[in-house]
């Protein structure tokens, strides 16, 4: 038998069990899933609430004023309180999306190695 064939045929006798790993390996992943996904629809959830709340207390400001300067000074406080809050929720929930990613891929990686092309 030729070298090539040697490895053709051990790669093939492994196959099955490597198999049966990445399907663990999947379903480990999937059970982790849910879990993640509850922490990124609560991160946005929460943060629906205090953008919400923070509206409304603007308003609310905003209905009693008196004055044109009072009401930029209003305006521009919630604007720039907005934006702050914007950044850092989307900060916080953008890392929540990569240990998603990170946790769903981990289980492949030996998988991807496994199939990564030796010397032809």
């Amino acid at each position: 038998m030729s070298n090539a064939n040697q490895n053709n045929a051990t790669r093939n006798s492994s196959q099955p069990q490597d198999s049966r790993e990445q399907i663990h390996a999947a379903a480990a992943s999937m059970n982790s899933f849910p879990g993640d996904f509850h922490a990124i629809v609560t991160a946005y959830s929460d943060y629906a609430k205090k953008s919400f709340e923070d509206t409304r207390s603007f308003v609310e400001k905003l209905s009693g004023v008196k004055s044109i300067d009072k009401a930029i000074e209003i305006q521009t406080e919630f604007a720039k309180s907005a934006f702050e809050t914007y950044m850092a929720e989307s900060q916080k929930i953008g890392a929540l999306y990569r240990d998603l990613a990170t946790q769903s891929c981990k289980p492949f990686g030996g998988f991807l190695a496994t199939m990564t092309p030796t010397n032809r």
